[in-house]
């Protein structure tokens, strides 16, 4: 069986497609499986260090303000258009998987053109142009929130949760490697910060407003900050105490051993993983993305009283004192770890890869 996987350009993207990988080869190991990604982007690091091959596509993403690299897309697409048929003329996939991101619109519409059948997962609440197109062309598509039939044929959708790492069983077993991972005071609260694999400028200059404030309440930070901006922050937080400062976090399964409280941006795969994870959580969705969809992830947990949520806006000045707040308030806490507890779908990797499998056949 040959399998094509396709997508990329943020770890919301990356992990649950390896993840995706790794549940086919436990089902099927001799299943081949190729991804197809966009050159300079994280996949193309990400994945082999997995242990997969990756071929890159030269597309990039349509920029929201008037720039020249806006110029280049119609050239960069036609290019990924046809590198992506050569690909599939040449490995013959049975089955093509998107995943989301910019290498997965040229590559699924290569293979549909070709005949082969397309599986989407659609990881957001709200479906995305690329995808809203492919729907028509694709044979399932797997969602992770109520209501997609907005945007997909009811008869294509299949709920499976979105893919998570498998590494997040019981996280209690691991408090204590994770306070010698990090170099923590097991005897202090820790609140987990985190970005995006790329960083956030918001959450990253809301938690700088306020280290002194987080100091007095003997609270210690593991601070996920992104590679745009960990070169500018390492030396604004190089004598604070408490504050463990990290361009990536290779060990979240630690990170989220650790955490007594996370903060994190609302993208569909972290939410995920936080709902497996089943701690405290306060979303503060990204404004800069298509359709404020981060919001609208974040509303589905809020709405069932399994997350706080806090505007990008007002974050810079509110965000740490409502963490704080919510730290000292342990029986809301346990309210949000369980009601988040209850959305987990830790085998949605596992469903999705026997649907993949079944298409080969």
């Amino acid at each position: 069986m040959k399998i094509i996987i396709s997508g990329g350009g943020t770890g919301g993207h990356i992990f649950p497609a390896i993840s995706i990988a790794n549940a086919i080869k436990i089902v099927e190991p001799s299943a081949e499986i190729l991804f197809v990604g966009a050159l300079g982007r994280m996949e193309m690091e990400k994945v082999p260090a997995a242990g997969y091959k990756i071929v890159g596509l030269e597309i990039q993403g349509i920029q929201r303000s008037l720039t020249l690299k806006n110029l280049l897309f119609p050239l960069k697409l036609i290019k990924s258009l046809f590198k992506a048929r050569n690909i599939v003329h040449q490995f013959k996939p049975d089955v093509a998987v998107g995943v989301g991101g910019y290498a997965s619109g040229p590559m699924l519409y290569a293979a549909s053109w070709a005949g082969v059948p397309l599986l989407i997962q659609e990881q957001n609440s709200y479906a995305g142009i690329t995808n809203k197109l492919l729907g028509k062309k694709a044979k399932k598509i797997c969602v992770a929130f109520d209501g997609m039939d907005a945007f997909f044929p009811k008869e294509k959708i299949l709920f499976t949760g979105n893919p998570v790492r498998n590494d997040f069983g019981d996280l209690a077993q691991k408090r204590a490697e994770a306070m010698m991972h990090f170099r923590l005071d097991p005897n202090k609260r820790t609140l987990l910060v985190l970005g995006g694999s790329l960083g956030a400028r918001t959450l990253n200059q809301s938690i700088l407003n306020e280290l002194q404030t987080l100091n007095r309440a003997d609270v210690q930070v593991i601070w996920q900050c992104g590679k745009l901006y960990y070169s500018t922050l390492v030396a604004q937080v190089k004598e604070v105490q408490n504050v463990h400062l990290l361009q990536f976090i290779d060990r979240i399964d630690l990170a989220y051993a650790a955490a007594d409280l996370i903060i994190s941006r609302a993208g569909a795969g972290t939410i995920s993983e936080l709902c497996v994870v089943g701690k405290p959580v306060i979303l503060v969705p990204s404004p800069n993305v298509a359709e404020d969809h981060q919001t609208k992830n974040a509303m589905a947990l809020v709405s069932k009283h399994a997350a706080l949520l806090i505007r990008d806006a007002i974050a810079p000045t509110e965000l740490v004192s409502v963490a704080l707040s919510l730290m000292d308030n342990q029986e809301k806490c346990a309210v949000l770890s369980e009601n988040i507890k209850s959305l987990a779908k830790p085998d949605a990797a596992l469903v999705i890869a026997k649907e993949v499998l079944k298409m080969c056949k």
